[in-house]
């Protein structure tokens, strides 16, 4: 289905260094220029913990949310065209954690707890959550072609009702807001027949602020309602965004039904098919804008360590003026000034 080859072109800074791609060029300017800045006004207890080598040349990563039994892992299956290790479909809830897809020559499943102190994976921050939550998630490798240019990650359902009040062990939300910030594409599967957003959905959608360059929306198993209904579904649909995600632009949803089965109501089959290569297309340029978008967080990543250097210098400044206030005058205090 998919055939892309990822090709980074590299270059030479101001001191004359060669580097062979962008990221390696990324990797060392943070290193050697914004990392000491960090350090030096504590942005990683504040804001976010430092970058790893592994932040850098990992591939592409695409995150699935969406309420239960609306074919997220259907539809990782639809891309890699073949099962993959620790796969469960069904229509009740079955995928119960996190499943990160990616490429491996040896096909099998990582648990969480050995997945993050591995340094060549982009996930040891997430030892922060627990292990209630590293116990619900894998790494399940397999040698495929797409996974040489992305990796997948599949969520679990969202819950609505009363099993949304049951806590899950770990913090839901923050866990899908530290995928949001660094995943590269966000895609939000619905159902044709459950347009419904729970509260928790709701909660993990918010999640994503900040984000919304990244989200795509997927309308699946658009094939079993025909015209009149769809076009009914979509506006539904829209609606139901509107009120979540707070954005004047209106969100891109693709529409089709993404398993390998026959479609059950063939009347748009070229629309379904049509959508179909959009969405395709979207992903595919994934690797390709990979560098530019490694260099776009980069750049956000500075401009907030750059107003945190900011605020913390004002702050030691006005305590250093009040202390050599106090040093000259040490009753100014007592008389009010």
């Amino acid at each position: 289905m998919f055939s892309w080859a990822k090709q980074e072109q590299g270059g030479r800074n101001k001191e004359g260094e060669m580097y062979q791609t962008v990221t390696e060029g990324l990797q060392t300017l943070y290193t050697k220029k914004l990392l000491p800045l960090e350090d030096t006004y504590l942005f990683h207890d504040f804001h976010s913990p430092a970058l790893e080598a592994a932040d850098f040349q990992s591939k592409p990563m695409v995150l699935l949310v969406g309420q239960y039994s609306t074919g997220k892992t259907t539809f990782i299956r639809y891309l890699l065209e073949e099962d993959f290790p620790g796969m469960r479909i069904g229509p009740e809830p079955t995928t119960d954690g996190f499943i990160a897809v990616m490429y491996g020559e040896n096909e099998g499943v990582v648990p969480g707890n050995a997945l993050v102190v591995d340094p060549k994976k982009p996930f040891r921050k997430l030892n922060a959550f627990g292990n209630s939550f590293l116990n619900r998630f894998i790494c399940s490798q397999m040698p495929n072609q797409v996974l040489q240019s992305i990796s997948i990650i599949d969520t679990p359902g969202i819950l609505s009702g009363e099993k949304q009040r049951i806590s899950r062990g770990y913090d839901f939300s923050e866990v899908l807001r530290w995928f949001g910030e660094r995943v590269d594409r966000i895609i939000l599967l619905f159902d044709a027949h459950k347009l419904d957003i729970s509260d928790e959905f709701s909660e993990a959608i918010k999640a994503f602020k900040g984000q919304d360059d990244k989200i795509r929306v997927v309308l699946n198993k658009a094939d079993q309602v025909d015209t009149q209904q769809l076009m009914r579904v979509y506006g539904a649909l829209m609606w139901s965004l509107g009120k979540v995600i707070n954005t004047p632009e209106v969100v891109r949803v693709y529409l089709g039904s993404f398993w390998a089965k026959p479609l059950q109501n063939t009347e748009n089959r070229r629309l379904f098919e049509a959508e179909s290569q959009d969405l395709f297309r979207d992903i595919q340029s994934l690797p390709r804008n990979a560098a530019l978008r490694k260099l776009n967080d980069l750049i956000k990543r500075a401009r907030l360590a750059k107003v945190r250097s900011h605020d913390t210098s004002g702050i030691l400044g006005k305590s250093w003026n009040v202390c050599l206030k106090w040093k000259s005058d040490p009753t100014a205090g007592i008389r009010g000034n």
